[in-house]
C-alpha cells in the first residue's frame, strides 16, 4: 500500500514541475500575435485557394498586417473576395487601396475535334499530367489542350467545364475568381489570367503552338502560323511574335479589333462584343428602258444611212 502512496505522490510532483517548467518556458519564448491579423482573416472569404500567392487566408492576413506597418498594401489582393472585400481589409488598416482590375481565366486553345483531327489513341489514366508526360496526347499538336480535366478539377468555385462537342474547357467568367488553380494544373500552360476589360470585352491569341507556321498549321487548322499580318496592323505595339507565336499584351491593347480581322486563321478570338450589323444591301437604280430602245433605234438608223 505504500508502495502505491508513494508512486501516486511521484508522479504527483513530476506532473506539477512539469507544468511549472511548460509555464515558464510559454511565457518566455511566447510569440504575440498582432490582434489585427486575427481581424483580417474574418473579412477574407475563407477560401484558402492560394489564388494571393500565399498559403491560405492566414498568409494572406499576416502579409497584409506587415504590408499596412510598411505603409503600403499595393500588390496584395485576394481574387476571391475581389474589391469589396479588399476595401474592408483597407479601411480597417486605415490604408488606401489601390484599383485592381478584375482577371478571369481564359483557355489559349480552340483545337476542337473538327479543328484538330485525332491521329492515336490513348489508353492509360486519364489525366492531362500524365497524357502529356507520355508525349504530344492524341493529336498532332504537342502544345493544346489534351482534354483529360484537371483544371475541372482543380477548380473549387465550378467555374469550369468541359464541352462535351469540343473537348476543350470552358470558362464561367461569372464564376471565376481568377484564383489559378485551373492555370496551374494545366501540365501546358494553355490557361492564363488576363483582365476581364471593360464590358468583359478580351481579345487574344488562342494558341500557344510554337512549331513553325506549316507544321502548326498541319495539326490544327486554327493555329497561329506567326505570320505577323496582326502585329503589322497594331497601332498600339500591343502584339509581339516570339517562337512563331503571336501574343497579345492586355496592358497595351485597345480592342480595336483589327488584328482579329485579318488573322488568316481565325486565330484570334474577341470576346463579348457586339455583333456588327449587316450593311443595308444597295438597290439598282431602275433604268429607264424606254430610252434606252430609242437610242438602239437611232444609232440602228445611222448605221442604215452610212451604208446607203
Amino acid at each position: 500500500m505504500n508502495f502505491i502512496f508513494i508512486a501516486v505522490i511521484v508522479l504527483g510532483a513530476i506532473a506539477l514541475i512539469s507544468s511549472v517548467v511548460l509555464y515558464v518556458v510559454s511565457k518566455k519564448f511566447a510569440v504575440e500575435e498582432d490582434p489585427r491579423i486575427g481581424q483580417v482573416q474574418e473579412i477574407l472569404p475563407g477560401a484558402n485557394c492560394g489564388g494571393c500567392g500565399f498559403p491560405g487566408c492566414s498568409g494572406m492576413a499576416d502579409a497584409l498586417v506587415k504590408g499596412a506597418d510598411a505603409g503600403s498594401i499595393d500588390g496584395l489582393n485576394c481574387p476571391v473576395g475581389g474589391a469589396s472585400v479588399m476595401g474592408q481589409v483597407a479601411d480597417l488598416l486605415g490604408m488606401a487601396m489601390a484599383n485592381v482590375e478584375p482577371t478571369v481565366a481564359v483557355v489559349r486553345c480552340y483545337g476542337t475535334c473538327e479543328h484538330r483531327p485525332r491521329i492515336a489513341v490513348y489508353d492509360g489514366l486519364a489525366t492531362c499530367a500524365a497524357m502529356h508526360s507520355t508525349g504530344a496526347g492524341e493529336t498532332g499538336c504537342g502544345y493544346g489542350c489534351l482534354g483529360c480535366g484537371d483544371c475541372v478539377r482543380a477548380c473549387q468555385f465550378d467555374a469550369i467545364h468541359m464541352n462535351a462537342d469540343t473537348g476543350l474547357p470552358e470558362v464561367d467568367e461569372e464564376k471565376c475568381t481568377s484564383c489559378g488553380a485551373c492555370v496551374k494544373a494545366c501540365p501546358r500552360n494553355i490557361i492564363e489570367l488576363r483582365k476581364k476589360g471593360p464590358k468583359g470585352r478580351r481579345v487574344y491569341v488562342q494558341c500557344v503552338n510554337k512549331d513553325k507556321g506549316a507544321v502548326a498549321k498541319k495539326a490544327c487548322a486554327v493555329a497561329c502560323i506567326g505570320c505577323g499580318k496582326c502585329e503589322k496592323v497594331c497601332a498600339f505595339d500591343a502584339i509581339t511574335i516570339e517562337n512563331n507565336l503571336s501574343y497579345i499584351d492586355y496592358n497595351k491593347c485597345k480592342l480595336c479589333t483589327k488584328c482579329v480581322d485579318v488573322c488568316p486563321t481565325s486565330a484570334i478570338i474577341k470576346v463579348n462584343f457586339p455583333v456588327k450589323k449587316a450593311q443595308p444591301a444597295v438597290t439598282a437604280q431602275p433604268t429607264d428602258t424606254s430610252a434606252s430602245v430609242e437610242q438602239l433605234m437611232t444609232a440602228g438608223k445611222e448605221r442604215e444611212e452610212v451604208k446607203a
